[in-house]
Parts: C-alpha cells; sequence; structure tokens
C-alpha cells in the first residue's frame, strides 16, 4: 500500500502536470467543445476538481461545496446540454485550487491522526487519493489529446515518478 505523504506528492504532481496542460490556452480555447457532444477542456478541468471534493466530502467528512453554482455544470451524470455555462479560466483555477487545498487539509488531518478512527481512514485515505490521482491521469489524456491534435500545441513532457506507469497510453498510480 502506498504512504500518504507519497500519495500527496503524487496528487500535487497530477495536478501540476493538469496546469501545464492548459494555462497556457486561450480562454475560447479552453470552452471550445470538439463537437457537440463532447466537453470542453475546461469542463474536465472543473469536473477533476468536483469528483476529488465529492470524493473527499462523502467518504472522509461532510462539509459544503466550494462552488455550488458549479456542481451541476461538472457532474458527469448530467447529459452534456443540461450541465450549463462553463466558468472563466479563473473561477475554474480558482474552484480547483481551493478544492486541492481541502483534499491537502482533511488527507493531512487523517495522516496527523487528528481524526476519529485514523487507522481506519487511512486506509480510506490512501484508496481515495489514489483515485483521485488516477482520475486526474484519466482527463489529462483527453485535454492533452485535444490540446495537440485540436488545438494544434505541443505537449509538455509527461511527470515521471518511481510511482507512475503507463497503461493502455494512461499514466496511472498501481502497485502491480
Amino acid at each position: 500500500m502506498f504512504e500518504i505523504p507519497d500519495l500527496l506528492r503524487e496528487y500535487d504532481r497530477a495536478r501540476a502536470y493538469t496546469d501545464q496542460l492548459w494555462t497556457d490556452l486561450s480562454a475560447d480555447e479552453v470552452r471550445w467543445r470538439p463537437h457537440e457532444n463532447s466537453s470542453a477542456i475546461g469542463w474536465h478541468l472543473g469536473h477533476q476538481a468536483h469528483v476529488a471534493h465529492f470524493m473527499i466530502r462523502n467518504l472522509t467528512a461532510a462539509e459544503p461545496s466550494p462552488d455550488p453554482e458549479l456542481d451541476p455544470v461538472m457532474d458527469a451524470a448530467n447529459p452534456e446540454p443540461a450541465r450549463g455555462r462553463l466558468p472563466d479560466p479563473a473561477r475554474l483555477a480558482a474552484f480547483r485550487t481551493e478544492v486541492a487545498d481541502r483534499v491537502h487539509a482533511r488527507i493531512g488531518a487523517i495522516r496527523d491522526g487528528r481524526v476519529g478512527a485514523p487507522r481506519q481512514l487511512t486506509v480510506v485515505a490512501t484508496t481515495l487519493l489514489t483515485a483521485l490521482i488516477n482520475h486526474e491521469y484519466q482527463h489529462d489524456q483527453w485535454i492533452g489529446e485535444v490540446r495537440s491534435a485540436d488545438l494544434g500545441h505541443a505537449l509538455p513532457d509527461r511527470p515521471q515518478s518511481d510511482l507512475l506507469t503507463e497503461l493502455d497510453g494512461y499514466l496511472v498510480i498501481c502497485d502491480l
């Protein structure tokens, strides 16, 4: 099993890679959709954070959403046409940062034993962080494909880590 400090570093590495994929794009590129039944890069960015917060709040500590108006927009359970308008890149970036801060705060409390049932929550936290990291990279794959193939931007180098491997073209952490 992975250790929480290692997983928090990997979570930050995955988020930093995501930022390399999108922060140099224009607002129009972040909102551009390849076709009507496809989500924009901006949706994937918000969805990554939405899932992270949803998982943290439902598996470790109930807390309100950092931006409740974005919840229905970023929820993959809502059909594409029903999701609503994407926020501007600054709001997406702020949402992503706020969620990452909450992930660190809650997982840090678990790591430090400042929770009830710390050993049980450590198992939950390591599994949760593994899923969040792999989910971040899952959407990074699509963002990277649109960035390079459709928008014509070069891809940054993929992150390097002893915990990362590639499966089916996707970066993942797993203990194979």
